[in-house]
């Protein structure tokens, strides 16, 4: 497919007098505007500004190299303080504060733990971080095993992205007046594409909680809408309300959600392919287990309130389980 876009792109440029990209670059006079739209919304739409050619005496192609930045990520003090993992596998404990400019906390760090002991990575939480303050977007971004990053405070959008065997924990910080059960604690699109590890967030979420997650373990107190979408794997418990649209695309991992209110099937896509069960022996022992860990990691109240009143708690919980994987699992089974 792409050689035939190549010829047709070359087809075009001998058309226009070009033989390279580079020729082509910063050319904007050789761009025309169709002139014939008949919409509403084009109505006096005048592209003259933009694309206009500055007459400069230099190439228009390339003028300068893009400053990441990088230099003053806050990776750069991980990778340093965390030297003594990264060199002999020493347990190291890194406390520092973090802001909402400090985004894909931990991945600079993660990268060089790959690049070192590759896809098994380090022992469970060789490297530990403590953050205190609003991490920015996709904190713990491809996050490796061996590392676990901790906020007390809150997270952005993104957080967990693409999360590969490490662990990811967001939760209020200790003596707050408010409650965590009710309030948001990190943002949209978490977990994104995550392939393994573990994430426990101390309170409510927001969109597109675990879409495309293909392996993570997730406890959360709440999420909006679209939650599990093109969820393919892992597994997600839900403790509070969900929003609309939950497991759009929903093909594979489970997610136990709490249904107190009794409406969580009024909530589900209406094509999602899902059966709605009751908790088995395995998964009651499960979603138990997760919830103590939960309790460990973030205090929860909920996750304890639970614990205690289990008995009345667990006829409460929904499994929903994609109908396909389901299948797939029995398959595998048999054979």
């Amino acid at each position: 497919f792409l050689f035939f876009v190549a010829d047709q792109a070359r087809e075009l440029m001998a058309k226009l007098g070009y033989r390279t990209m580079d020729e082509m670059i910063g050319h904007a006079e050789r761009l025309e505007t169709r002139k014939s739209i008949n919409h509403w919304k084009a109505s006096g739409l005048d592209l003259s500004d933009l694309l206009f050619r500055p007459d400069v005496p230099y190439d228009l192609h390339h003028t300068g190299i893009q400053d990441h930045g990088l230099e003053k990520a806050l990776d750069m003090q991980l990778l340093e303080l965390a030297e003594p993992a990264l060199a002999r596998g020493e347990k190291v404990n890194i406390d520092l504060p973090v802001e909402n400019i400090n985004r894909t906390v931990g991945t600079i760090l993660g990268s060089e733990v790959s690049r070192k002991y590759g896809l098994e990575g380090l022992p469970d939480a060789t490297i530990q971080i403590e953050l205190a303050g609003s991490a920015g977007q996709s904190l713990g971004a491809w996050l490796p095993k061996g590392i676990q990053i901790r906020v007390d405070g809150d997270a952005n959008d993104y957080t967990g992205k693409g999360l590969s065997g490490g662990r990811v924990i967001v939760r209020a910080p200790a003596g707050v007046s408010y409650e965590p059960a009710a309030n948001i604690i990190a943002g949209n699109v978490l977990l994104y594409g995550a392939t393994g590890g573990e994430a426990f967030f101390h309170g409510l979420v927001g969109e597109r909680f675990c879409v495309r997650n293909s392996g993570a373990e997730a406890v959360v107190e709440g999420v909006g809408d679209h939650g599990c979408e093109y969820m393919t794997g892992g597994r997600a418990i839900i403790l509070g309300e969900t929003g609309l649209n939950f497991g759009a695309g929903m093909s594979g991992g489970i997610a136990y959600v709490l249904d107190e209110e009794g409406d969580f099937p009024t909530k589900l896509n209406p094509l999602a392919v899902v059966d709605l069960d009751p908790l088995g022996a395995d998964d009651a022992e499960y979603v138990q287990n997760m919830l103590r860990r939960h309790f460990d990691y973030t205090r929860s109240k909920k996750a304890e309130d639970i614990l205690k009143k289990w008995d009345a708690y667990a006829p409460k919980f929904v499994k929903v389980f994609p109908r396909e994987y389901r299948e797939a699992l029995a398959q595998m089974a048999s054979k």
